[in-house]
């Protein structure tokens, strides 16, 4: 449902169509996937419910659900006759946007990624007003980015189905233990396909029930202790099944990654022993294998997080007793990074302060956007002072939570910020972030982000390359000089948990930590509901080997305010 109306809100801006329309779209598509519960089908019920949420009328509750009730939009087939064959999947790639979308089907007849790939090989794209050598660059390589993701999917796009299908499995009698496997467990911002280990009673006919799954579209492959199936969203799910002595050894392996096995196994070779998806040998006595701990203590090692197993020295940091206490999601304390209905948020400031205060939190961060981009609808200095004297009021009135005034600042690309000094004085927390000149070159990129990072009111860099996993890049930079200026400054750098950011990622993180700066985990929030992302930017954070006490927003409230404020 999302898909179709994310799909009706590009096929608006490939025709030029009021800005807020195809915000009202995408804001739609947001909040569909939020929805707790499946929408009914029953129109009149469905609508009902729906034009309760923020930014949802009749008219698109309406359409809404017609999707629901058929699965798709009449509205969406009558406009896309309007527009040109296949440039929505055009738009799709970074530095396409609608114009030159049209243009390409239109000059080229460029009406695919393929065909585009075509051009760019041809030296055809040049013909093309406003195509030169240097976009023609930046497109080969986005195509070929591309090409490496196209197979893989989004983890938190995966995490209902691999939730739903180890839940129903596990809750069938005689299944002794069940865990998703593979790149899924090792945290990885995208995944492949998921991969199931499970085991069971010897009468429990595993494979059957989990090829009859609700959700499966084909069989690929059936066995007693092996089986792999295709859902209806086209995510392939395997699932092994092995007798509970060898549980622990498939799940080392399944895990992996490929890398960390291969040096596992060589540790066991240098003691004479033999690790397989089966267990610990020596000669044909297996040793080790029911659990994971077996496994790495037969080699003289603790066990090591799933997320650290991707050969980065965790091997050799768990031979010296120096594996880093990760940071869990429970010791967050607060968020910061949120966006409300004055902005391009979809909750208004109560709703989010009273969802931060059912999380036990004990601050949040409401940093609507400034005014640059215009399609998020920002604030300017008056409207930030008016939404400060609401805070101020709001939190006359709340026990357990404080609300603190900040807010996402746009940097410009000069490197200075799209706020006055004297409104930036006032807030509590200023996030700055790159929203657009994501292609500039990377020393005129630095001198931006230096720039913008040594004005004193400044606190947080956001999402600091822009990235969306699969779309865009993001900024190219001196990573190392910014963590210095960042160090020297104060300024701290965040891990946004939105699933398509995931920025820094988590070989960034790991540099800024042995740099010495302190990160923040925020979820860049745009509904009550997406403050519950929180545990994948946490993920993401344990994957570049953070602890508690490196994150700003595991501290409580006064600790963190002196660190706020210490260079005002």
């Amino acid at each position: 449902m999302a898909r179709v109306l994310r799909e009706m809100a590009d096929v608006l801006e490939l025709q030029g169509a009021n800005p807020f329309r195809i915000r009202a779209y995408r804001n739609a598509a947001r909040t569909v996937e939020e929805l707790p519960a499946p929408l009914t089908g029953n129109a009149r019920r469905d609508v009902a419910g729906l034009v309760e949420l923020p930014g949802i009328g009749e008219d698109l509750a309406g359409k809404i659900a017609e999707i629901a009730r058929t699965g798709s939009l009449r509205a969406l087939r009558k406009e896309s006759r309007d527009v040109p064959s296949g440039a929505i999947d055009l738009m799709r790639l970074p530095g396409i946007g609608p114009k030159r979308a049209r243009l390409l089907a239109e000059r080229l007849g460029v009406r695919s990624l393929d065909g585009l790939a075509r051009a760019v090989r041809t030296g055809a794209l040049r013909r093309v007003r406003g195509f030169g050598g240097r976009t023609e660059a930046r497109l080969r390589e986005a195509l070929a980015a591309h090409l490496a993701d196209a197979n893989r999917t989004l983890r938190a796009h995966a995490a209902p189905y691999a939730e739903a299908i180890a839940a129903s499995l596990r809750a069938l009698p005689g299944v002794e233990r069940i865990e998703v496997a593979g790149s899924y467990r090792r945290a990885r911002e995208t995944v492949g396909d998921l991969d199931l280990v499970a085991s069971a009673g010897p009468r429990v006919k595993l494979t059957e029930r989990f090829v009859a799954l609700d959700g499966v579209a084909s069989v690929l492959g059936r066995g007693p202790t092996k089986a792999s199936v295709l859902l209806r969203s086209g995510l392939q799910v395997d699932l092994r099944v092995v007798p509970e002595a060898s549980y622990g050894a498939a799940l080392v392996y399944l895990t992996g990654s490929k890398a960390h096995n291969i040096a596992l196994r060589g540790l066991a070779r240098e003691r004479g022993l033999k690790i397989n998806e089966y267990g610990v040998y020596r000669g044909t006595r297996r040793l080790a294998g029911r659990t994971e701990q077996d496994v790495y203590e037969s080699v003289g090692l603790p066990w090591i997080p799933p997320e650290l197993r991707e050969q980065r020295g965790e091997l050799e940091a768990a031979r010296q007793g120096a594996l880093p206490p990760l940071i869990e999601n429970d010791d967050i304390r607060g968020d910061l990074q949120s966006h409300t209905t004055s902005s391009d948020g979809r909750g208004t400031l109560e709703a989010m302060a009273e969802a931060a205060q059912s999380l036990g939190y004990e601050y949040l961060a409401i940093t609507d956007h400034t005014t640059r981009i215009k399609i998020v609808g920002g604030l300017d200095r008056a409207g930030f002072r008016r939404q400060m004297r609401r805070i101020d009021a709001l939190n006359a009135r709340l026990h357990s939570l404080t609300v603190l005034k900040g807010a996402e600042v746009d940097i410009n690309p000069d490197g200075t910020l799209d706020l006055d000094d004297a409104t930036l004085a006032e807030l509590d927390v200023v996030v700055v972030s790159l929203h657009s000149a994501f292609n500039l070159p990377p020393q005129e990129q630095t001198r931006r982000v230096l720039r913008a990072l040594s004005h004193p009111s400044v606190d947080i860099f956001g999402h600091p390359t822009g990235r969306l996993l699969s779309r865009r890049r993001g900024a190219r930079f001196d990573f190392g000089e910014v963590c210095r200026l960042a160090v020297e400054r104060g300024v701290m750098l965040e891990v946004n948990a939105q699933p398509e950011r995931l920025d820094i990622d988590d070989v960034a993180c790991r540099s800024a930590i042995a740099a010495g700066v302190r990160p923040v985990v925020s979820t860049d929030a745009h509904s009550a509901a997406e403050l519950h992302l929180m545990r994948w930017g946490v993920d993401q954070a344990r994957r570049g080997w953070v602890e508690k006490r490196h994150v700003a927003n595991t501290l409580p409230l006064s600790r963190l305010q002196a660190l706020l404020h210490h260079r005002r």
